[in-house]
């Protein structure tokens, strides 16, 4: 992904409106990329803080940020996770097929 990319769908993945693919180009490009993820974290912070100014709530914007960081990684590895199971029931699958077609034709 290149930078002026990640910077278009920013507010995407702010309002959490991004799908698996995407998110997860995302995700590596703001850990590979620091201007990009410092980037991010200003219109997060913008963004989050804003809204909670005029809520008049309290909050700790950094503590929100890293959090919304630590569930966006836990998300793809969760999806990352499901993927690979679901290669390997595929490939389970094919292979019982495989053998039962080889029993049938013996």
């Amino acid at each position: 992904m290149e930078c002026k990319e990640f910077e278009k769908i920013i507010p995407r993945f702010i309002q959490k409106k991004m799908d698996y693919p995407t998110l997860n180009d995302f995700y590596h490009h703001m850990e590979n990329c620091e201007e990009c993820k410092e980037e991010l974290t200003i219109h997060f912070l913008v963004s989050d803080g804003l809204a909670r100014l005029e809520d008049g709530d309290a909050f700790d914007l950094q503590q929100e940020w890293k959090i919304c960081v630590e569930e966006t990684k836990r998300e793809l590895e969760q999806n990352e996770m499901f993927l690979k199971a679901g290669i390997y029931v595929e490939i389970a699958v094919t292979i019982f097929i495989a053998l039962i077609l080889f029993w049938l034709l013996i």
